[in-house]
């Protein structure tokens, strides 16, 4: 069975409380808990912290679920 990629606007979209990017870290941690398999960076989340390397930073938050 092969899963569809969430796209990260749609997780942006669906948590309009986020307003960092630490926040929504959090968040991408807890879909990477859940039943989410595979994530589409489709956008480059706006947020004023929002880092240079925010891929691999999110990147390692889906893959590091939380324990």
């Amino acid at each position: 069975m092969i899963e569809e990629p969430l796209d990260l606007s749609a997780i942006i979209i669906q948590n309009p409380g986020v307003n960092s990017f630490n926040e929504l870290k959090a968040i991408i941690n807890d879909y990477a808990a859940g039943e989410v398999v595979l994530l589409n960076f489709d956008v480059k989340p706006d947020y004023r912290d929002t880092p240079k390397n925010w891929q691999w930073q999110l990147e390692g938050a889906f893959m590091r679920p939380p324990s």
